[in-house]
């Protein structure tokens, strides 16, 4: 058969079977304190964990040091009292013998060594990194890629000390339960929009999928009640990352939405890497709770925009306002004040309400003008993080703090990156898309001149915390990484919980295709499509190769017939935020059909243009 065909299960069955064979495993063995049981990477994506099991006769709390190849690099913590003890260990080095201390409370110990495998190439080695032990401590900075690269965590040292083996993609947030909230590594639709958020322990084991139906981008806020802002579209009108939805945190339903085509132009003003299909290009959410409202990035109209929670109205814009209407610029828009220096943002990203009101921002300055005549190139660019301070009743801004400007290009990226505030004065800058080609900085996504000419293309990362202007840290890696967050690797609340995670939400109905042109039977589909086909457990996968613009139908017939066109069309992405999805064939196509709605016994079959060709796979939805 010239056809793929192959099953997949979830990643949360997996992990679900994963557990349970070692728990069975455990079972049989008699494990005590001084000879435990131990599982290296029990939830198969996170290969520098391990969990450490034994039983104690009476109640005791566990000490547990992760020993570093120095003693500044021990990561300690302590496990709460309990007879059945499941220890985690995190922070293991890669292709090393790890010395793992257990301490009980009576201070009897034992040491367990853990032999780790070498880490893959993905997991880039950071170029620079300039700190002391004594400032970063037993904290890690976590990136996640944007470039061909692993999602990993560093120490002081530049050590890796966790990696995850999924193509998960954006920002990394740890809620208040102590688990993160990372996209999921399950494409929707290209570029990199996937299906939704994993909650997921730092041991790896996912606990929730929230699933969307036209998927997740860029970001995610928890609110105080738990419930979930993730930004998102609707696919079927043809535009992307120009909504925003309020997800319930027990069940996935969607609870609220906004729609920025409701308050916004959508072809005025555009950036330099505006298009009608991505006219806004929502990076950032951020919920205030003083003035109830919504603070958005849109890179694609150099705008920030906050937006009334509850109506979802326009309460103002922060952005240069040149090619705005003016009614919009009169009503909407900041007039800069001060004696200090003031540089608008441009295709800025990662926008914090900081306490006192004041507008944190990652600043781009990608062309840094609105006007094409004046784009300013990367090599005379700069890129910065940027506290503007705002007063709402007279509509005037102030630029009150920046870094980065006075670094010029070096520090310059087109695109993606963070800032970070921890307290008043000490802040994270992350520079996370720097790019060079042919020797020069780029002026776009450096992982589009990777697809022209891999060898002439240089990647490169600066993430530095500052603490009262003075550098406390600075790290370089050669890989582009959309945010960086400083995290823990050890908190109270990460519990470890055994049992199966969840799948909520929905990926909706795909939409159908109704028009079925006319096509002769063509018997089996050639070889040279090469033709995919993937059943997961709410969805169905379909990849092949054809030329653009050739006309795609997929069908599903059986007592019904259900049909989708694929699109073959490749749009010319201009912000390539994500670029570990790509395809290196420009001819490959990947397209999606949920289960939903789905039910009976299918034979999948294709139309190219004017033929109808069998694939051989039927499947039971």
């Amino acid at each position: 058969m010239t056809v793929k065909f192959k099953e997949f299960e979830h990643i949360i069955s997996e992990q679900f079977h994963s557990e349970e064979a070692f728990l069975a495993e455990y079972q049989k063995g008699n494990y005590s304190f001084s000879k435990p049981y131990v599982k290296l990477n029990p939830y198969l994506v996170a290969p520098l964990t391990a969990l450490i099991m034994f039983k104690t006769a009476e109640p005791t709390a566990v000490g547990i040091s992760v020993k570093g190849k120095e003693t500044a690099g021990d990561i300690n913590f302590q496990i709460p009292a309990a007879t059945d003890h499941m220890i985690p260990v995190y922070g293991l080095y890669a292709g090393y013998v790890n010395q793992v201390e257990l301490v009980l409370n009576n201070g009897k110990k034992t040491t367990v060594t853990i032999q780790t495998e070498v880490a893959p190439d993905s997991v880039k080695l950071p170029s620079k990194i300039e700190t002391t032990p004594e400032y970063f401590g037993d904290n890690m900075m976590f990136v996640s890629p944007t470039s061909p690269a692993s999602t990993a965590a560093y120490d002081y040292k530049g050590d890796a000390r966790w990696y995850g083996t999924l193509n998960t993609a954006f920002d990394i947030k740890r809620v208040k339960n102590g688990r993160l909230l990372l996209g999921t590594h399950r494409l929707v639709t290209p570029p990199y929009h996937v299906t939704g958020l994993y909650e997921m322990g730092m041991i790896g084991k996912i606990y929730k999928e929230y699933r969307l139906p036209s998927g997740y981008h860029h970001d995610q806020f928890e609110m105080e009640d738990g419930n979930l802002l993730i930004l998102s579209q609707y696919l079927p009108r043809g535009t992307v990352e120009d909504m925003c939805v309020l997800v319930d945190r027990k069940t996935g339903e969607i609870l609220k939405s906004w729609d920025y085509q409701k308050v916004l132009p959508q072809d005025v003003a555009g950036s330099g890497s505006h298009s009608s299909h991505d006219w806004f290009h929502n990076n950032a959410v951020w919920y205030d709770k003083k003035t109830n409202s919504l603070t958005l990035s849109g890179r694609h109209q150099d705008a920030i925009i906050n937006l009334d929670y509850e109506s979802g109205t326009l309460n103002w814009v922060i952005g240069d306002p040149q090619g705005w209407p003016q009614e919009l610029v009169d009503k909407y828009f900041f007039t800069p004040v001060g004696d200090g220096e003031f540089d608008w943002q441009y295709e800025q990203h990662a926008c914090v309400v900081l306490p006192d009101g004041d507008i944190f921002v990652f600043d781009n300055g990608h062309w840094r003008s609105k006007v094409k005549e004046n784009y300013v190139a990367a090599k005379d660019n700069f890129s910065r993080g940027v506290r503007y301070r705002i007063d709402t009743d007279k509509m005037e801004i102030e630029q009150v703090w920046q870094y980065g400007k006075e670094r010029g290009a070096e520090f310059f990226s087109t695109y993606i990156c963070n800032v970070e505030y921890y307290t008043e004065g000490h802040y994270l800058v992350h520079s996370g898309g720097i790019g060079y080609f042919d020797g020069e900085p780029s002026n776009r996504p450096p992982v589009q001149y990777a697809g022209i000419d891999k060898e002439k293309t240089v990647f490169n990362s600066i993430t530095v915390e500052l603490k009262d202007d003075v550098v406390m840290y600075e790290m370089q890696i050669p890989a582009n990484y959309y945010r960086a967050e400083k995290l823990k690797l050890y908190t109270t609340e990460d519990i470890l919980t055994l049992g199966k995670g969840e799948l909520l939400g929905s990926l909706g109905v795909t939409e159908e295709f109704l028009t079925i042109p006319p096509a002769e039977e063509a018997g089996m589909v050639p070889q040279q499509y090469n033709v995919k086909i993937g059943l997961e457990e709410d969805r169905l996968i379909f990849k092949a190769t054809f030329e653009k613009g050739q006309m795609v139908l997929l069908q599903f017939e059986g007592d019904t017939t259900h049909s989708y066109f694929v699109p073959t069309t490749k749009r010319p992405f201009l912000a390539m935020c994500v670029g570990t999805f790509l395809e290196s064939d420009d001819r490959a196509v990947e397209f999606p059909v949920s289960r939903e709605g789905l039910v009976g016994q299918f034979r999948v079959s294709l139309i190219v243009d004017e033929n109808k060709y069998e694939t051989g796979v039927s499947v039971k939805l």
